[in-house]
């Protein structure tokens, strides 16, 4: 994996620590923790237009696709949207697969709604699917 790039995280906007420490609580995986982050009703949309109303559906999605997973979190952008508040959160996944297979590189792009102090909606896309098509020599 390329190195590492430190995120200022004092110098973050609030939406955005919210949505960092979500995502750290996320990644332990904890998601009783990550819950603590997120207004009651959340929508959470993953990969493949999966929708959970609580984190711990992504963790056990997670726990079936990958042996253990992690972000490399490079970057934060905040803006103010129709919806509220919008934090991206971009990066890259690593890990590795069930099969013990390791992997790093893997894009991702986190789409976030934060509304008094809560995520109300986060949108989840990345290359994952991509690089299972590719290791079954499938060019799509």
């Amino acid at each position: 994996m390329s190195e590492s790039l430190k995120i200022d995280y004092d110098a973050l906007p609030e939406e955005a620590r919210i949505v960092h420490d979500f995502l750290e609580a996320s990644m332990k995986p904890d998601p009783e923790r990550a819950a603590t982050y997120v207004a009651e009703g959340v929508v959470i949309t993953f990969t493949g237009g999966r929708v959970f109303d609580h984190p711990s559906g992504p963790t056990a999605f997670n726990a079936m696709r990958y042996a253990w997973v992690k972000k490399d979190m490079r970057q934060f952008d905040v803006a103010q949207g129709a919806e509220g508040t919008v934090v991206y959160s971009t990066g890259y996944l690593y890990g590795a697969w069930p099969d013990g297979t390791p992997f790093d590189g893997n894009r991702y792009v986190d789409r976030f709604v934060v509304e008094n102090g809560k995520i109300v909606k986060m949108d989840v896309w990345n290359d994952s699917a991509e690089r299972i098509l590719t290791a079954r020599g499938i060019e799509a």
